[in-house]
């Protein structure tokens, strides 16, 4: 099994755009190159600005490129809640938002003529507990009352080739390649004239005004009339948007299956996205594969980063689920995506903050960031070039009633972050020596008066640095599966030798001699 992303390891391979080596003075400046990133440089480009792409890894090869891959606006289970919690009006918006989406990427493949194994696809969410059935059955009465095309159905109702108790279904959803679908937009960025991009550079500083200054790793200058912040998580914290977001690790795992109804011990193909809130997520869809057959992508067991979580256990359960499922399969690929997960659940697009008249920002999708890293690149497009979307006020991070309505989400993510942020100080270090780590595995020890996070190699060489986050300082915890080291409060990532895998945090763990 190849411990990759199959979509990076699938999509063309390019050669990287220049790292940024000089001052540099643009309309807009987007930072992150994922969907939301790239949909937005799209965009302004579209309406005539001159814009800076500026990605600090590879572009859509974070985030965007551990997916599942599923454009849809069925969202688990998010209309009732939000016709509960911010009234019909709301729901309505977000699902005119997110289907019009959906709709724009289907045209922008037409129009460009993109190879991304696009497909239309019916979306369900389903349960397999009996007890679930009322709250899938008002799901999709409010899906239905926000304008999908929802109804409820039974589990005869759907390909899944196991019992359930019923789904909530909405047709005419999409699957595609991502990396695919985004490297031919800046592909044609690029061939229009419209956008300079810029991988590994690393944006450390902003200073907002008019205009706005942007600072990189290597110390060169990006001016810009606005910015765009498309981090995933913003690496910027002035506007305290880290106390509003949760992050999680979920696992992904492929295998074929036969394409269609075929006497095969595994399959068929279900024909369609599903997702299930239970057995903490399961979600599933297969993609087009060699020699006819169809790549079955699972998705599940998702976890805080930094908390211990066992994942190869999480991964073998994972594994085991399907297989009881789908019957016999062969393992190809294994991967993990992180998300953020906003308080009210309802993505935070828009001004940075209250005084924001020129920095913008697009993060909190939940699992749900390809239809709202899409919806999040036209609704900024349209706010920084003076234009009033329907849905401006949903999405708007400055949102106060709804902040008032997520207090117990806000609390309880308060609290969890609190607990690691104060009570890592006061309790000591493992007890483990660094002599006591083994080959492949990671431990916190104290060393010179210092958490140190050290990781013992394959050949038994040390990596020592230090065990606090460069976000905020919380300490990290070890992850022996992919041999990374994750702070619990915010999802920054680090390598062994502490370079920075995922934000928010801009800068690595120092070195450590132990």
């Amino acid at each position: 099994m190849k411990q990759r992303s199959y979509w990076i390891e699938t999509a063309p391979q390019r050669s990287p755009y220049p790292a940024l080596d000089g001052d540099l003075v643009v309309d807009v400046a987007v930072v992150g190159a994922g969907i939301a990133g790239i949909s937005a440089a799209w965009e302004l480009a579209r309406r005539g600005r001159r814009v800076a792409l500026l990605e600090a890894g590879r572009i859509a090869a974070g985030v965007t490129g551990h997916t599942t891959a599923k454009l849809t606006a069925l969202h688990t289970l998010v209309y009732e809640r939000l016709r509960r919690t911010r009234g019909g009006a709301a729901a309505e918006l977000y699902a005119r938002s997110q289907t019009e989406a959906i709709r724009h990427a289907a045209a922008l493949v037409e129009e460009l003529g993109i190879a991304c194994d696009w497909e239309e696809a019916a979306a369900f969410t389903y349960a397999e507990d009996e007890g679930r059935v009322g709250e899938l059955r008002a799901e999709a009465a409010a899906a239905r009352e926000a304008g999908l095309p929802a109804e409820y159905v039974t589990g005869a109702e759907t390909g899944l080739p196991f019992p359930v108790a019923g789904a909530v279904r909405v047709t005419g959803q999409a699957q595609f390649h991502p990396r695919k679908y985004l490297l031919a937009l800046v592909d044609d960025l690029v061939r229009q004239g419209g956008a300079l991009v810029h991988e590994r550079t690393r944006v450390t500083r902003l200073k907002e005004g008019t205009p706005c200054r942007l600072t990189t790793e290597a110390g060169f200058t990006v001016t810009a009339g606005d910015v765009v912040v498309a981090t995933h998580y913003p690496v910027f914290d002035r506007a305290l948007l880290f106390t509003r977001l949760s992050p999680r690790r979920e696992l992904v795992l492929t295998a074929p299956i036969p394409a269609d109804a075929d006497p095969s011990p595994a399959g068929p193909d279900p024909h369609g996205m599903y997702i299930t809130p239970e057995q903490r997520t399961r979600s599933l869809r297969t993609a087009p594969y060699a020699d006819g057959r169809r790549l079955l992508v699972v998705t599940g067991e998702h976890f805080t980063p930094g908390t211990g979580a066992d994942v190869g256990e999480r991964s073998e359960r994972l594994a085991g689920w399907a297989v009881e499922r789908f019957g016999p399969l062969d393992f190809t690929h294994r991967w993990a995506t992180q998300d953020n997960d906003s308080t009210d659940s309802v993505p935070l697009v828009g001004p940075f903050h209250p005084g924001s008249r020129h920095t913008w920002v697009a993060t909190g999708f939940g699992g749900w960031g390809l239809s709202g890293g899409i919806m999040a690149g036209r609704l900024l497009a349209e706010q920084i070039t003076g234009h009033k979307v329907p849905w401006s006020d949903l999405y708007d991070p400055r949102r106060v009633l709804s902040a008032v309505r997520e207090a117990p989400s806000f609390l309880k993510h308060q609290a969890q972050v609190a607990r690691h942020f104060v009570g890592d100080r006061l309790s000591p270090a493992s007890d483990t020596s660094a002599d006591a780590i083994a080959p492949g595995d990671g431990a916190v020890v104290r060393a010179g008066g210092h958490h140190c996070a050290v990781h013992r190699d394959d050949d038994g060489t040390l990596h020592a640095v230090s065990a606090r986050c460069t976000h905020l300082g919380c300490l990290v915890a070890f992850n022996p599966t992919e041999r990374t080291w994750e702070c619990p409060c915010h999802g920054s990532r680090f390598d062994p030798d502490g370079n920075i895998l995922q934000g928010p945090a801009t800068k690595p763990l120092e070195p450590r001699d132990v």
